[in-house]
């Protein structure tokens, strides 16, 4: 153990002879050799002065001189002066043999000589004789001895209160932190701002010195007074700060400090803000030196920028290298890397050394690779424990696994759960069944929040839900209730649509034709049937009939009809039976009746009765 007490304070004495100042300024600046020999011989010549002024029985020369010896390591020497000192009563002398104690390993006689200096109102001795008590685990008596070093301002007394009280978690940690802080003690200034970011400093809002601060502005003044004392987690923390505000350029100053000093997860982050402006060999740099450190991230991080350039083998030698460090997205990267390799069995082991130190995306990775071999039994568990340790493509997932069951009870239990932590296309799921069953408040919420993630089915839905809501309106008779192209229904349709939804183009390029926009509602049409939409070809089709392009048209018809369309079926059959096509017009018609709906049916099946007379006539 390191000495007890305040280093700048720790002999107590404030005895030492300093020599006079004339006021002159010196011909040339000292260098460093120079500085450290006068101080040496200003040391000897206090030395010399304690000496005598001892040996003629002044009491605080003893004192003086065996803190001096103290200080400079000589024990045996300082042991008779502070003995002697200490038996005529001085206290500074008394803090001071306890020190001495205490190095040469005699803990128990140590505490006595402190207990006599703190009785006596040194607060030196107090803390260290709180210190001593909570070594021992007797926390009542360091609780005592601390809070009165403490109280008498020694700074830290102050912090060691502090760290004990936070560490049994009773109130008043943050203002023993402060006291310290206010003093200079650079980690307790540090804890004091990680005290009030995380809203556990009670006593902040009653300092009037810092008027109406925010919360997060307290912390970062206290973050930047321990960082310009060269604290390193408190450089960490001040440049996350600042970086999460979008402050980069100061953040990166501070991330670059607390780097220079060693700080592996400060060079991290500096790593991440050079790759995110461009300079991916700087951040490389940064990366290597603190995945050397041992910093698992950044040797990910590494692993990563690898891969992307295609440079597999290196990529997964970083990755071991934060498993290594303790990071277990080492083993789920190098899973993926597999993955991405066609290694799947290889990649499995990789999960599963993830999965099973708790790493929830990889329990959920292990999960597919499990069902996608057609082992549901074995996959639900991985699903189950990814979810709990609140993976949301793991709910969503067993969400789909209970459906594919027939459980929809428990299906939609976890799409309401990953619908609730965002999840895009658990919300389209929640929201369908609620469609079903009536719920249409609760649906449309729904479906904003799946459409607002990109969703082009769930805003289609939304627009459906919309526009169905603005007709009852209109047939009701309410004075808003007319739906005009450029309502929110039609926006939505157009969202969908622009992402590709075949139905929404098809309904946007309805709308256009309805204003007689036929360049545009050919645009839709032609959209949505090159991406296979019935609809799409039918109502192409009939654009084309009307501008006089029935070729062409008719090719539409037929790819509809091929897909199913019984409109278009009956269509076709129309064209064959006018230009005398009799057996051709019978096989649409035959088409037609069996694709429906049930009134093409029903004009499908008169026409080919009537083609019937017509050929056995």
């Amino acid at each position: 153990m390191g000495l007890m007490g305040d280093k700048a304070r720790l002999l107590e004495t404030d005895r030492f002879v300093h020599a006079p100042d004339d006021g002159r300024e010196p011909e040339l600046p000292m260098d460093a050799m120079e500085a450290a020999e006068a101080a040496e011989a200003s040391d000897a010549v206090t030395e010399t002065g304690h000496r005598r002024a001892a040996e003629a029985g002044d009491t605080a020369a003893m004192s003086a001189l065996g803190a001096l010896l103290l200080r400079r390591g000589d024990l045996d020497g300082a042991e008779p002066h502070l003995r002697s000192a200490t038996a005529a009563g001085d206290r500074a002398a008394a803090n001071n043999l306890g020190v001495l104690l205490h190095q040469r390993g005699y803990a128990d006689e140590a505490a006595g000589w402190w207990r006599i200096a703190a009785v006596a109102g040194s607060a030196a001795a107090a803390h260290a004789l709180g210190r001593h008590y909570r070594e021992r685990g007797d926390e009542p008596a360091a609780e005592y001895w601390l809070r009165q070093s403490a109280e008498s301002g020694h700074c830290l007394g102050a912090y060691a209160l502090a760290d004990l009280l936070e560490h049994r978690g009773d109130v008043g940690a943050g203002r023993w932190f402060r006291a310290a802080a206010e003093r200079g003690h650079r980690e307790a200034a540090y804890r004091l701002a990680r005290l009030i970011e995380d809203g556990r400093e009670a006593d902040r809002r009653a300092v009037p010195a810092y008027g109406e601060l925010t919360q997060e502005a307290e912390a970062e003044q206290w973050y930047r007074q321990a960082a310009a004392r060269g604290h390193q987690r408190a450089a960490l923390q001040l440049g996350t700060l600042l970086e999460e505000r979008g402050d980069v350029q100061e953040a990166g100053r501070w991330y670059l400090s607390a780097a220079k000093d060693g700080e592996a997860r400060a060079a991290c982050a500096l790593g991440f803000l050079l790759r995110d402006a461009g300079d991916e060999e700087s951040a490389a740099e940064w990366w290597r030196r603190a995945a050397q450190d041992g910093d698992g991230n950044a040797a990910n991080a590494l692993g990563a920028l690898h891969a992307d350039r295609g440079e597999l083998q290196t990529a997964e030698r970083w990755y071991r290298v934060a498993l290594d460090a303790g990071d277990v997205n080492g083993a789920y990267n190098i899973g993926l890397l597999c993955a991405e390799q066609g290694r799947a069995g290889r990649g499995e082991q990789w999960y599963r050394r993830a999965a099973y130190a708790g790493h929830r995306e990889a329990a959920n990775a292990l999960a597919i690779l499990l069902l996608q071999r057609g082992d549901a039994s074995g996959a639900e568990p991985w699903f189950s424990k990814a979810a709990e340790a609140g993976s949301v493509d793991a709910a969503f997932n067993l969400g789909i696994l209970f459906a594919g069951r027939g459980e929809e009870r428990m299906a939609h239990a976890w799409y309401e759960r990953a619908a609730a932590a965002g999840h895009t296309e658990a919300a389209l799921q929640v929201a369908i069944v609620q469609l079903r069953d009536g719920e249409e408040g609760a649906a449309e919420r729904n479906l904003r929040c799946a459409a607002d993630g990109g969703s082009p089915e769930a805003a289609f839905r939304l627009a459906d839900l919309l526009d169905r809501r603005s007709a009852e309106a209109s047939d009701a008779g309410l004075p808003d209730g007319e739906r005009a192209p450029d309502d929110e229904s039609t926006e939505w349709y157009e969202r969908a649509a622009r992402q590709g939804h075949r139905r929404a183009q098809v309904r946007v390029g309805m709308f256009a034709a309805a204003r007689g926009d036929v360049v545009e509602a050919a645009t839709w049409y032609r959209a949505a049937a090159e991406a296979g939409s019935g609809n799409g070809a039918f109502n192409l089709g009939l654009l084309l009939a009307r501008e006089g392009s029935l070729p062409e048209a008719a090719l539409w018809w037929q790819r509809a009809a091929e897909g199913g369309h019984g409109r278009a079926a009956l269509r076709l059959a129309l064209l064959a039976a006018r230009r005398g096509a009799l057996a051709e017009a019978q096989a649409w018609c035959a088409q037609a009746v069996e694709l429906g709906p049930p009134e093409v049916a029903e004009r499908a099946a008169r026409l080919r009765a009537a083609l019937q007379e017509e050929l056995s006539a």
